[in-house]
């Protein structure tokens, strides 16, 4: 039997968690990496099924699926999956849309939660354009807004880059 050589008390106890615990809630950039129509469980209606992928940051690689009921019984059903497909279009830039295959991998803002109902799955509640969610990531940090601290200015050379009150910091 291995012996333990050192105190396993001196250490702070990590919940173990696994490749499949939900993604906290947030924005991810993502692309669709496939579809596929499928029929229901009850076989009465057809879902597509997107393959979703993380595309950067800690959880890069990690894949969401979504299920979108484009045909069904439920007339509202149909109304929320066909609403939710043409949101991804219209993030993507590909409306019209005439085939899934139009929104695989191009790059888009994937915005995620907790399922309400099962916690140990996300819920997917918004797509949108990835450019603009970019755009406002990598905007610089001291942007030289005139009536502004740190708006530079009046001396030459460089922005003052010390750490200054944002505008709309109180």
């Amino acid at each position: 039997m291995p012996a333990i050589d050192f105190d396993v008390t001196a250490y702070e106890a990590q919940p173990v968690r696994s490749g499949w615990d939900p993604l906290p809630p947030g924005d991810y950039t993502a692309c669709v990496t496939s579809t596929e129509v499928k029929p229901t469980k009850a076989g009465n209606g057809e879902y597509i099924e997107l393959t979703i992928e993380i595309m950067d940051g800690d959880f890069s690689g990690r894949k969401i699926w979504e299920r979108l009921n484009i045909n069904n019984p439920s007339e509202q059903t149909v109304q929320i999956a066909r609403s939710q497909l043409n949101q991804l279009a219209t993030a993507l830039g590909q409306v019209p849309l005439k085939d899934t295959d139009q929104l695989l991998e191009i790059p888009f803002t994937l915005t995620l939660d907790i399922d309400r109902k099962d916690t140990t799955r996300n819920r997917v509640m918004g797509y949108s354009s990835a450019s603009s969610a970019a755009l406002a990531r990598k905007a610089p940090l001291n942007v030289a807004t005139p009536g502004y601290p740190g708006a530079g200015g009046g001396s030459g050379g460089t922005a003052n880059t010390t750490a200054t009150k944002k505008p709309w910091e109180k």
